[in-house]
């Protein structure tokens, strides 16, 4: 009998979330947020737990979710923001390198040049999150970023996160599973 509840719940939410992508992060904020609520509360409920503690944190759990899905929002990339991620990538790379080179020089007597390498060097992040162009796409009001390894010198998957607000530059941000330097434009 609980099974045939649990279902239809599964089916709605399923069909509420299939098109997020395009949604603010407000708008992501409220669906999430309340469909972990429901979700949670629920599930307690069903468990048999007493109703005024399966809605308390069934609220706790609807906040964390909501909060989460208010700070960015996901949507896939086009060409065209995967071609200036890459482009600010590049160029925000060896800045890095050029400033570490700068920095190593200026420490030494000897004035040579350190040969320029396929991999960065072990002090620079392995991810950053650059910036890219909005599209069609993009939530009004957002900052889009796109995440780059600099090890292997490409983006990270095909995810565009658009930002609530900009991140300073220099400060790391966690993005799903994944925790990137914000290095900008």
């Amino acid at each position: 009998m609980r099974n045939s509840k649990v279902l239809p719940l599964i089916i709605v939410a399923s069909l509420l979330t299939s098109s997020c992508e395009n949604m603010t992060p407000g708008e992501n904020a409220a669906v999430f947020g309340g469909a972990a609520a429901a979700i949670t509360g629920g599930v307690l409920a069903l468990a048999g737990v007493d109703p005024g503690i399966a809605l308390a944190v069934g609220a706790g759990a609807g906040l964390l979710a909501g909060g989460a899905a208010f700070i960015y929002s996901k949507q896939q990339a086009t060409a065209r923001q995967r071609q200036i991620a890459l482009q600010n990538a590049r160029a925000a790379e060896a800045r890095m390198i050029a400033q570490q080179n700068k920095s190593r020089s200026s420490g030494s007597s000897s004035g040579t040049q350190v040969a320029k390498s396929k991999k960065a060097p072990a002090s620079i992040p392995k991810l950053i999150a650059v910036d890219t162009v909005t599209s069609s796409q993009s939530p009004t009001g957002t900052k889009p970023v796109m995440l780059y390894d600099t090890q292997s010198r490409k983006i990270v998957g095909n995810d565009v996160f658009n930002l609530k607000s900009q991140p300073a530059v220099g400060s790391n941000k966690k993005f799903d599973t994944m925790t990137a330097q914000y290095v900008g434009r």
